[in-house]
């Protein structure tokens, strides 16, 4: 399953064709995250587990249902589309007819835990059955589930392209130079999965089939996520990217489940372990310290973090690149200086040794420098205990924004200013805490009321990650009018743009407590969407 999750979570920030249709992207980024393949791809996957390889296909569309349902429960944010959104919150669910690819990109599971690929098939079947019963939606859960049970029993690529063009009538012949110039966002199994199959027949190894996926454009994590899925079945993955999957998934919730499914399967870390691993794991943290200095930020940081936790957690320790003209200290030197100590090399560096405290009040000894000597020349190594990554996380000690809130104000007619003087006045009041950080007016305008790097006391358990959006409307339908509504998508949008957000992360006051807030999104599923869609072209004009 680690195979759909990377191609997930690197394909995630070109979703909607907001990437440059190229081969040539960093690997990792800030906008990177598991979205509603990897949730639900984990869902089916501890649902199989639980019945076991002989259970009747009765007794796992329940439990796929049913794990479904309690996976979607506990991501309620993931991305999820308007029908299946739905389809999470019926007590007695039925299949909707659906021919989108959601089928294919969470049936990864069953390509492995099975040992014919009648079997594979019949539980691909039954995975996609519960929701997508259309014809095409069955068919890619079954062509994606047979690639991976060919991949892992070590068929050729031309054995599996002969097979699937046979029993699934898809055509592999076209290249993805052909299929690039044309390709464009699209949700359906019929136009996703051969065109996620030839991205991974055309690759030299794991990274380079989800590179192909990302590089069509259009649905990207769903690609990368069906791509990645057979590419792990081929190739196998390198140490350092499991290690890095680890790392922005959650740990316990998720992990555990990925831990006993390679236990079921004999697998270890040692499975995915390579001699070039080192390399890599050292040259994804000289990428990511790169990427800090010419940041500056918040971000840069804790992507160089990450990557640094990433190989702590593959190897116990990390080895950070520091960069100067000679190769740093010996191991003799280092052992030799103190807390508060400053060395001077003779190359015109200066090191300020410091102390900081872990979570266990333990004292620690990093070395610290500028970014300026940083610069000088190249690269040496400083090694680290792995205890340092408490270290990192309280030194950052950062509050991330995940996600935008729209509410509508309830009070028809009643303008912007009114409403953020009615939050102005409670401060003094004591009654009750509520505030919004905007208010969009009916005229259009834009009302800041506090500023982001405040909580506003709107969204309930989710204030302290998200920034709110109040709303307002001329009656009691909740409808918006047209230049509100422009307002709108314009604030949403640019607010998306400047935390690395897209229109997956915009959510309603509805989709956190189930209040009937913005009450004209919440009745009019269809404008909630188009809404959606229109922030998202709109951060794709703020990105050109």
């Amino acid at each position: 399953m680690y195979g759909a999750i990377l191609g997930d979570i690197i394909g995630s920030p070109f979703e909607f064709d907001r990437g440059d249709k190229t081969k040539e992207f960093d690997l990792f980024t800030k906008g990177c995250d598991f979205t509603d393949d990897s949730v639900m791809t984990i869902a089916v996957g501890e649902a199989l587990l639980a019945v076991g390889p002989e259970a009747a296909v009765k007794e796992i569309e329940d439990a796929v249902v049913s794990n479904m349902q309690d996976w979607g429960k506990r991501y309620t944010h993931a991305g999820y589309g308007g029908s299946f959104r739905h389809w999470l919150k019926e007590k007695n669910p039925k299949p909707y007819g659906s021919y989108g690819n959601g089928s294919a990109m969470r049936v990864s599971a069953a390509g492995w835990l099975y040992d014919s690929i009648e079997r594979t098939r019949e539980v691909a079947r039954a995975t996609a059955n519960v929701t997508h019963n259309h014809p095409e939606g069955i068919k890619g859960a079954e062509a994606t589930a047979s690639a991976i049970y060919m991949a892992r029993n070590g068929s050729s690529k031309e054995e599996i392209k002969e097979y699937i063009e046979r029993e699934f009538h898809y055509d592999l012949s076209r290249t993805l130079d052909n299929i690039r110039p044309y390709y464009h966002h699209v949700e359906s199994c019929q136009e996703t999965v051969p065109e996620a199959i030839i991205a991974f027949l055309e690759s030299k190894d794991f990274e380079d089939a989800v590179r192909n996926a990302v590089s069509l454009g259009g649905d990207t994590d769903t690609l990368g996520a069906i791509t990645g899925s057979i590419a792990e079945a081929f190739y196998g993955i390198p140490a350092v990217l499991i290690a890095e999957c680890k790392s922005r998934i959650d740990k316990g919730l998720m992990t555990d489940v990925l831990d006993e499914f390679d236990h079921v399967l004999g697998r270890s870390v040692d499975t995915y372990s390579d001699e070039v691993d080192e390399i890599q794991a050292n040259q994804m943290i000289e990428a990511a310290i790169d990427q800090y200095y010419i940041q500056q930020d918040k971000n840069g940081m804790l992507l160089f973090m990450e990557v640094m936790v990433t190989r702590m957690q593959q190897a116990g320790e990390v080895i950070v690149p520091y960069i100067t003209e000679n190769p740093f200290m010996s191991e003799e030197q280092i052992g030799k200086v103190k807390a508060g100590d400053t060395i001077s090399l003779d190359h015109d560096v200066r090191l300020k040794i410091e102390t900081v405290k872990d979570a266990d009040e333990k004292e620690w000894i990093g070395v610290f420098t500028s970014s300026e000597e940083m610069h000088k020349g190249s690269a040496g190594n400083v090694q680290m205990n792995q205890s340092i990554e408490s270290i990192l996380r309280l030194a950052l000690n950062w509050e991330q924004v995940n996600g935008i809130v729209i509410h509508y104000t309830a009070n028809p007619g009643s303008s912007a200013m009114a409403n953020r003087d009615y939050f102005e006045g409670l401060k003094d009041a004591h009654t009750t805490k509520a505030s919004s950080h905007f208010i969009v007016g009916l005229e259009g305008e834009v009302v800041q009321c506090i500023p982001t790097t405040e909580i506003a006391y709107a969204s309930n358990d989710r204030n302290g990650d998200t920034i709110s959006i109040e709303c307002c409307h001329p009656d009691d339908t909740g409808a918006f009018n047209t230049v509100t509504y422009q307002s709108m998508v314009q604030l949403t949008a640019w607010l998306c743009n400047r935390f690395g957000l897209t229109s997956q992360d915009v959510i309603r006051h509805y989709d956190v407590t189930g209040k009937i807030c913005p009450k004209y999104f919440v009745e009019h599923e269809d404008a909630w969407e188009q809404f959606k869609a229109d922030v998202q072209q709109q951060i794709g004009v703020l990105a050109s």
